[in-house]
């Protein structure tokens, strides 16, 4: 059975407060398997039939709301695209792995969106942007603590929610995928 990450934006920041249990609970409950946690930060692993992940975000997002009165952002990746997003990081050669960060999108921006936020951003910070596949990657050189390449920037520009992770966490959870 086909292998997926769930990657749940605002799970335990900012008072959205949902325990890995209650996560892990909530996913059995609807019927999918092999259900783990990564890491505290919304990181759902999971075995389920075959199927476009689009449909998937829909019904996690619907299920935080419905279960946890949360109204938290869902990216689902197939073990391939997850794969497919760490191979494709054009910065994880040369920037360090906590820097370096891949932004999972909602849908598929226009190149002309992606130009509009390079162009809002430029003169802001040494940040470096590139377009994937439902996908932004983005070097937070200097940290995304201080940055002001913020979350909701991104998506006032791109026109979709988004969540990030980093090439370290993106490893440690393709590497979990992989396990028997």
């Amino acid at each position: 059975m086909p292998r997926y990450a769930a990657f749940f934006s605002s799970i335990n920041v900012g008072g959205n407060r949902v325990t890995m249990a209650d996560l892990r609970w909530a996913f059995e409950r609807e019927g999918f398997e092999q259900v783990e946690t990564v890491v505290a930060s919304g990181n759902v692993l999971f075995e389920f039939e075959e199927r476009p992940t689009a449909g998937l975000e829909d019904l996690f997002a619907h299920m935080m709301a419905e279960r946890f009165e949360n109204r938290s952002f869902v990216a689902v990746r197939s073990r391939d695209e997850v794969a497919a997003a760490i191979a494709g990081n054009p910065f994880a050669a040369d920037g360090a792995e906590n820097l370096v960060h891949t932004q999972f999108l909602a849908r598929q921006p226009s190149a002309a969106q992606f130009a509009d936020l390079c162009d809002a951003y430029a003169g802001r910070g040494p940040e470096r942007l590139a377009l994937g596949d439902r996908a932004l990657y983005v070097d937070y050189v200097n940290g995304a603590g201080d940055t002001r390449l913020t979350g909701p920037f991104i998506e006032r520009r791109l026109g979709c929610p988004g969540t990030a992770r980093n090439q370290r966490s993106l490893a440690r959870i393709l590497a979990k995928m992989d396990e028997d």
